[in-house]
């Protein structure tokens, strides 16, 4: 295999495995930024070995090996070691050398949850934390993270190396908080759980449209949640629209992996079983009598898609009537749009197009590809063809997924051939 071929592989293999190394060894030596740096190291120790050695059978499970012995040996180096062991609950009286080698055999258990809580602790800023921990959990890059936030790159590697160096400062815990503290942590927790599930739902860069792993992990992560704070309703909704989004996998890409639009999808292949999962998970919701948030109403309008039988009988009116109060509870421009595409199919492309227009000067989405994307959907709707085509252009210039810039380079094709 090629030297080139074999470092993408390692890319895809650190994309999916790095979320599970990192809050291993976060558990082990207490500081999420220095976690981090030795998981770096034993993806350099692979990207070094396995172009010439091959790809062992088992990737992942080599990364975190190599990674726990870095760990191992920077413990066995420190010369604070009796503080590391006392914070991680060792005898230090006894003055025995721990099992190494039941360290390394340690399984992940429960450590991704309370690495989202630890980079979720209230020390950091609100942005600090969900920059943090997509960054950890989602193993997404910073242009990726600021692609999802629509603010410059830089802004967000800084807020990202601030927040390691907090952490390590007040030495967080690696733990998932007592009940009493869940409050003052939950509303992060859940925007994290969220964004990376749209990270996997719609990836914003790469090759695939869609990455499974991730999305199937951040939905693991919502019905633990479920189970330590039974009581809120955001987390049920939250979990029921990860569970209605999920039912969508088979459907959501053809034959090359290329994009397939809600209303082309064959419902035939939606996976029902999530789908009633989801809704039960809106009946406990709604069961607990308190206000609606912005999941639950996220929650309800996947609902109201994943009722209808065919993409003919959607109820837009009613979807059109929760973007309204979505839009009261959430307000952002990102809704904003979303909420256009809800008007125009319920009361015509020229409604849409009115509320796009007035986003055209927005800044924060001066450079999200979707806005000329739906505009363009719309002037094509309208009959205005050439304009269309040159919308879809634009987006097809700032979308950064391969499979989502080739589908909108076709609709800008057919817009010119018609």
């Amino acid at each position: 295999m090629k030297q080139a071929s074999v470092h993408r592989t390692i890319d895809g293999i650190w994309r999916i495995e790095s979320a599970k190394i990192i809050a291993s060894l976060a558990r082990m030596v207490r500081d999420v930024g220095l976690a981090e740096d030795l998981a770096q190291d034993a993806m350099l120790i692979a990207l070094e070995r396995w172009p010439e050695t091959g790809i062992p059978d088992n990737p992942g499970a080599w990364l975190m090996t190599a990674a726990k012995r870095r760990a191992i040996d920077h413990l066995r180096r420190d010369k604070l070691r009796d503080r590391k062991y006392e914070e991680m609950g060792w005898e230090i009286e006894r003055q025995h050398e721990p099992d190494w080698d039941e360290a390394l055999d340690d399984p992940v258990g429960d450590d991704l949850l309370r690495l989202i809580f630890t980079t979720c602790h209230p020390v950091l800023s609100a942005e600090a934390r969900v920059a943090l921990t997509l960054r950890l959990l989602g193993g997404l890059t910073t242009e990726e993270i600021a692609s999802a936030f629509l603010v410059p790159e830089p802004t967000i590697a800084q807020r990202i190396v601030r927040a390691k160096r907090t952490l390590a400062a007040a030495r967080v815990p690696f733990d998932v908080p007592p009940k009493a503290e869940l409050a003052t942590r939950l509303s992060s927790v859940l925007e994290v759980v969220y964004l990376l599930f749209n990270e996997g739902y719609a990836a914003s860069s790469g090759g695939s449209w869609i990455r499974p792993m991730l999305c199937n992990e951040a939905l693991r992560l919502g019905r633990i949640l479920a189970e330590i704070v039974p009581d809120e309703p955001e987390v049920h909704g939250l979990v029921a629209l990860m569970e209605i989004q999920s039912s969508r996998f088979k459907s959501r890409v053809g034959p090359s992996g290329e994009p397939i639009l809600l209303m082309d999808q064959n419902r035939a292949l939606w996976d029902y079983l999530l789908i009633r999962r989801g809704l039960a998970a809106i009946e406990r919701a709604e069961h607990l009598g308190k206000v609606l948030g912005p999941y639950m109403i996220q929650a309800s309008i996947a609902a109201c898609h994943a009722r209808a039988r065919t993409a003919a009988e959607t109820d837009w009116v009613k979807i059109s009537a929760l973007y309204d109060a979505l839009a009261q509870v959430a307000p952002s421009p990102v809704v904003e749009l979303n909420r256009a595409v809800a008007l125009s199919m319920a009361f015509g492309p020229e409604v849409g197009l009115e509320v796009v227009d007035a986003l055209m000067q927005e800044p924060s989405l001066k450079n999200y590809h979707l806005l000329p994307s739906v505009r363009g959907d719309f002037l094509m709707k309208l009959g205005r063809k050439q304009e269309a085509c040159t919308e879809f252009k634009r987006a097809a210039a700032l979308a950064r997924n391969d499979k989502e810039r080739d589908l909108l380079l076709s609709r800008a094709s057919d817009c010119a051939a018609e």
